[in-house]
C-alpha cells in the first residue's frame, strides 16, 4: 500500500508536511493504511500508548479502532475527531482516489483536560483485568500527553483538512460532496420528523403553500432559504411515497421543472435553464441512491438561481463577500459593524441590504451558522457543551442553549442525546 500511495502523492511532500504539522503542534501524527498499519510516523510515540496496548486484543487493536474512525470521517466529509479505548483524543482525516479508500491521516493522542482519577476509574470499568500498579504507571505516563483546549482542537482539526485535503483533488471533491449530502439527509429527516408529528400522510395534503414559497424564494434568488423549503418539500415526497428511488424520480422531476419555470420567470436565460433541466433528468437514469437524488435536485437549484444572476449588480457581490467573511468568522466575537466595516458600508444601510438579500437579519444569520456548526460538534465529538457553546462563538452557556433550542426545539443535551 505504501507504493500505491506514493504513486498519487510526492513521498517528500508527504513527510515535509507531517513533520511540520508534528513540529508545529507538537503532536504525533501518522499516515496509516486501509488496514490501518503504520506507513510513516512523526513525533514521539507515547509510552503510554506502548504500554496500553500491550492489554488489547486483535479484534479489539488500535488499527480496527483507526479505521473504523477514519471510515466514519468519510460518510462525514471531513475530519473526524474520536475518543479511542483508553480515552485518548485523535482527529482522523482520510485519503481518498476515485471514490476508494486507501488509508488515512491520524493525528494524537492528545487530552483536552488535565487527566484525573476518573479518567483511570473508567478505563479501569473497561478494562478490569489491569492491575492497580499498571493503572498508577497509566497515569503516570499520561503527564507526557499534550493537553489541548477543545476549541483549539477545532482549529486544529480544520487545518488538518485544509492542509491534506489538497493532495488528492478529487478526494477533497468528494468529502466536500459527501459532506453537503449528509446536511442535506439531516434536514431532510428533519422535515420527515416534523411531518409525522403533524400526521400528513394523505396526498391531497401536499404541502403546496410550501411550493409557493420555493418558487417565490428562488425568484428573489435566496439561495439558503430555496433550499431549507426544498429540503422541507423532499421530507413530504419521502414521507408520503416511501424511500423506493424509483418511486421518487418522477416528483423529483416535476420539481426541477417547477424550479426551472421559477428561474426563467426571475429573469434567467431560457436556452440555459432548459439545458440544465434536461442535464438533470438524464442524470436520473445514474442515480441509485436518495442521498444522490437529493443533492444533484439542490445542485440543480444553486445553478437555476445562479444562472438568474449572472447579471446581478455590484451589492449582491458585496452580501456574498460578507457572507463568506461571517463564515470564515463566526467563532470570534463579530458584530454589525465589524462585517459592515468589511464590505466598505455603513452598518444601517449594510443591515436593511442583507435583510433584503439573505431575508433574515444579520443577528439571526450569524446565530443559524453558528448553531448549525454546534450540531455538528454536539454529532461528532465529546466536547462539554460550555466548550462547544464558547468554540462556535457564544459567550456564555445559557445564551447558546436559548438560541439553540429557537432554531432546533430542542435543548444542546437533548440534540446529542
Amino acid at each position: 500500500m505504501s507504493d500505491y500511495i506514493y504513486t498519487i502523492v510526492k513521498k517528500e511532500k508527504l513527510q515535509d508536511m507531517m513533520s511540520s504539522f508534528s513540529e508545529c503542534f507538537n503532536l504525533p501524527i501518522q499516515l496509516i493504511d486501509e488496514k490501518g498499519e503504520i506507513i510513516e510516523h512523526y513525533g514521539q510515540v507515547t509510552a503510554f500508548c506502548n504500554r496500553f496496548k500491550r492489554h488489547l486484543s486483535p479484534d479489539d487493536s488500535c488499527a480496527n479502532l483507526h479505521i473504523k474512525a477514519a471510515h466514519r470521517a468519510v460518510t462525514l466529509g471531513e475530519t473526524y475527531i474520536f475518543s479511542c479505548h483508553s480515552n485518548m483524543n485523535h482527529i482522523v482525516f482520510p485519503l481518498l482516489n476515485n471514490s476508494s479508500f486507501f488509508g488515512s491521516i491520524l493525528v494524537g493522542p492528545f487530552l483536552m483536560e488535565e487527566p484525573d482519577s476518573l479518567l483511570i476509574s473508567n478505563i479501569h470499568k473497561r478494562y478490569p483485568s489491569m492491575s492497580t500498579e499498571f493503572l498508577l504507571d497509566l497515569y503516570e505516563e499520561m503527564n507526557s500527553i499534550e493537553i489541548i483546549p477543545p476549541a483549539r482542537v477545532t482549529q486544529i482539526s480544520k487545518l488538518l483538512f485544509y492542509l491534506f485535503s489538497d493532495l488528492i483533488s478529487e478526494s477533497k471533491k468528494e468529502l466536500i460532496i459527501n459532506q453537503q449530502k449528509l446536511h442535506q439527509q439531516s434536514k431532510i429527516n428533519e422535515s420527515i420528523q416534523m411531518y409525522k408529528a403533524g400526521g400528513v400522510i394523505k396526498q391531497d395534503q401536499y404541502p403546496y403553500e410550501k411550493e409557493k414559497k420555493l418558487i417565490a424564494k428562488v425568484k428573489a434568488g435566496n439561495l439558503q432559504e430555496a433550499r431549507s423549503i426544498l429540503n422541507q418539500v423532499l421530507g413530504y415526497v419521502f414521507f408520503s411515497g416511501g424511500n423506493s428511488v424509483e418511486n421518487i424520480k418522477p416528483r423529483a422531476i416535476e420539481l426541477c421543472s417547477l424550479l426551472s419555470r421559477a428561474a426563467i420567470e426571475g429573469g434567467a436565460a431560457t436556452d440555459v435553464i432548459l439545458k440544465i433541466n434536461n442535464q438533470f433528468i438524464k442524470s436520473l437514469q445514474e442515480i441509485t441512491s436518495i442521498d444522490s437524488l437529493c443533492y444533484s435536485l439542490s445542485e440543480s437549484l444553486e445553478i437555476f438561481i445562479e444562472s438568474m444572476f449572472n447579471y446581478a449588480p455590484s451589492q449582491n457581490e458585496t452580501i456574498k463577500k460578507a457572507i463568506s467573511y461571517i463564515s470564515t468568522n463566526y467563532s470570534e466575537t463579530l458584530t454589525l459593524d465589524d462585517v459592515s466595516n468589511q464590505v466598505e458600508l455603513s452598518p444601517a444601510y449594510f443591515s436593511t441590504l442583507f435583510k433584503q438579500c439573505c431575508g433574515s437579519s444579520f443577528k439571526d444569520y450569524l446565530n443559524m451558522v453558528r448553531i448549525e456548526e454546534s450540531k455538528r460538534l454536539l454529532s461528532n465529538t465529546s466536547y462539554s457543551i460550555l466548550d462547544i457553546a464558547i468554540a462556535v462563538g457564544f459567550e456564555n452557556q445559557s445564551y447558546f442553549s436559548k438560541v439553540f433550542k429557537k432554531h432546533t426545539g430542542l435543548s444542546p443535551k437533548q440534540y446529542r442525546s
